[in-house]
């Protein structure tokens, strides 16, 4: 018999395929073959445009052939009505510095992020980036890694040393694992390699203005006329410098820390010794002795007072 379903137009087999005669149907299943076409062509010396084999095409949410390093993104789910949507449930409007030298790449974050109601600086150069980072009060950094002026990571670094910790996130071409590895040591919160989806972007910073931001950290504490440099582990009274064992130090810098309030035996114990339970020592006790013999005695003013009952303050 002749392979008549091979020549059956496909639609109509398909439309009819559970009224086709038994034999036209096995005659279907063996005429055809994954990948070829209903006029007898095969798959098999096709070009293969779309996938790896012969025939395929993408599906939904595929792209066809790898993404374009050209382009800053995969923009088909970000339309204007998508990335607004998106931001009003994530949070709150954010003041974001861009430091980008490429002025499309640039253009299409900030269209994005303004949408979203954010509010967006551009910079194109590192050293005015720089500027820029020091100068405004910014919720969050995009900074690109390959910039004129000044790289970023060395922008980064000069923004860490002058104590700003405000969240960077570095996008770059960079994409090696080492370039990441050194782009977060360098002091960045994120890493986004290019091309991205703005979706991603968005979402990242986002998740970085949600972190508290920290605040510069404390490297001198004092009390009246007593003052204790923490990095050069050093402390004067009255510009006279007192000699203290290492947990002498960490007692008064605890005392220091929490001037004005009381400071039970118990709450010392765990701070400064590690201790979570109640030894039958009187540690605390002793430890404070020898502190105001060092810090009190050889002074007028008494800082650090016992509260009968309860604990131990320094004054204000």
């Amino acid at each position: 018999m002749p392979r008549r379903a091979a020549l059956f137009p496909l639609a109509l087999r398909r439309a009819f395929s559970g009224n086709l005669p038994r034999d036209w149907r096995e005659d279907a299943s063996q005429a055809r073959k994954p990948g070829d076409r209903a006029d007898g062509h095969t798959g098999e010396g096709r070009r293969n445009t779309f996938g790896d084999g012969p025939g395929d095409r993408p599906g939904r949410g595929q792209s066809n052939g790898p993404p374009r390093a050209d382009r800053p993104a995969d923009r088909t789910d970000i339309g204007p009505a998508d990335r607004t949507g998106a931001a009003r449930g994530t949070g709150d409007a954010m003041k974001i510095l861009v430091v980008e030298d490429d002025a499309t790449t640039s253009d299409y974050i900030a269209e994005g992020l303004r949408q979203e109601g954010h509010t967006v600086d551009l910079i194109d150069d590192g050293r005015d980036g720089l500027i820029r980072a020091t100068s405004g009060d910014y919720d969050v950094m995009v900074i690109d890694r390959m910039l004129p002026g000044l790289d970023g990571m060395s922008l980064v670094k000069a923004l860490r040393a002058a104590q700003n910790r405000t969240p960077v996130l570095f996008l770059t071409s960079l994409g090696g694992v080492d370039d990441r590895i050194e782009g977060l040591q360098s002091g960045g919160d994120d890493y986004l390699v290019k091309p991205f989806a703005f979706g991603e972007l968005s979402a990242r910073l986002q998740a970085l203005g949600r972190r508290p931001h920290l605040k510069e950290e404390t490297t001198v504490l004092s009390a009246g006329d007593l003052r204790m440099d923490l990095l050069a582990r050093r402390v004067t009274r009255a510009g006279k410098e007192i000699e203290l064992l290492p947990r002498e130090f960490a007692l008064l810098e605890h005392l220091l820390r929490r001037k004005g309030r009381v400071q039970t035996r118990t709450m010392l114990l765990e701070a400064v010794w590690d201790i979570s339970f109640e030894p039958q020592t009187n540690v605390v006790e002793t430890h404070i002795s020898r502190l105001r013999a060092k810090v009190d005695k050889p002074f007028e003013t008494e800082l650090i007072r016992t509260v009968r009952g309860s604990g131990y303050r320094i004054e204000a």
